[in-house]
């Protein structure tokens, strides 16, 4: 395995897209849920209990190679939104594109195929893993630091939070961020016995509501 393609694969400046995407925090800041780096916390860290461990588990049973077109649908099934999972497949699009252009296999070609319009951004990630030769840990691991990350940046742009303060907050959950990507790997590996009902189901209503409400928006700074 190399350290190097996971650092590539998690780093922000990536072109897969998720620079446009702020994780729910816009709708969260309008709502005044966020309104500086103590609340900016309590909601990467719901986020990352809930949403981000769905997401690190599909990653993680995607890089162990179970069937994609099942785990899509297993994400459609736990993204109530409709607008969620729209954007989850305008960043599996964007993914895909930047993964097969990094590390071309002849698995990210045929899901590029089956999915012509995207599939679900963890799916991909975790695709896009295996084929850098990576493993479902650490899958699971880029999964859920994006799910914190793209939050904490966005607030810097959308509070003009200090970027020290943003930093600080991804330090703290650091470790439950680790936890979360054991409970993600775990899961993943029971999917190749049990199927996709494996997959933990965690609900963020909120996130759901507001990406409802952020959706309808004329005017925004973020794509979701």
């Amino acid at each position: 395995m190399s350290r190097a393609a996971l650092l590539l694969l998690a780093d922000g400046r990536f072109p897969a897209g998720g620079h446009a995407h702020s994780g729910g925090a816009e709708a969260a800041v309008r709502a005044g849920r966020i309104t500086g780096a103590a609340s900016l916390e309590d909601f990467c860290r719901g986020r990352l209990h809930t949403a981000g461990l769905v997401s690190a588990s599909l990653a993680a049973a995607a890089a162990l190679g179970a069937d994609p077109a099942a785990l899509d649908a297993a994400a459609d099934a736990r993204t109530p939104s409709a607008a969620l999972r729209a954007a989850a497949r305008r960043l599996g699009r964007q993914l895909i594109r930047a993964a097969r252009a990094t590390w071309p296999s002849a698995e990210l070609d045929a899901v590029a195929s089956l999915f012509p319009k995207g599939t679900h951004q963890p799916v991909v990630l975790g695709l896009a893993a295996r084929s850098a030769g990576l493993d479902a840990h650490d899958a699971a691991h880029c999964s859920a630091y994006e799910s914190v990350s793209g939050p904490a940046t966005a607030a810097v742009r959308l509070l003009s939070l200090d970027p020290f303060d943003a930093t600080g907050v991804l330090a703290r959950l650091a470790p439950e961020l680790d936890r979360v990507a054991d409970r993600a790997r775990e899961a993943a590996a029971r999917v190749l016995t049990d199927g996709v009902d494996a997959l933990p189901a965690a609900s963020a209503p909120l996130l759901e509501i507001g990406a409802e409400a952020h959706a309808a928006w004329p005017v925004r700074l973020f794509a979701s």
